[in-house]
């Protein structure tokens, strides 16, 4: 009897290749839209955080600076 190799039923963890791409399109839009300078108070990095996350809202005008 031979015995073959198991099949692997689940992928490696990690982030998947179209995440990184959204994140890094989330980063430059942040950065052509000024949320990434000065980020140097909480309230500040929250911002850009929230920026590079929610992108296509910053494309559609919603200013997601925290005041």
């Amino acid at each position: 009897m031979s015995s073959y190799a198991p099949v692997r039923t689940r992928s490696r963890p990690g982030f998947s290749q179209l995440f990184v791409v959204y994140v890094a399109v989330g980063a430059v839009i942040a950065y052509t839209h000024h949320y990434l300078q000065n980020v140097h108070t909480v309230k500040a990095f929250v911002s850009a955080l929230l920026a590079t996350l929610l992108w296509p809202l910053v494309l559609l005008g919603v200013d997601l600076l925290i005041h």
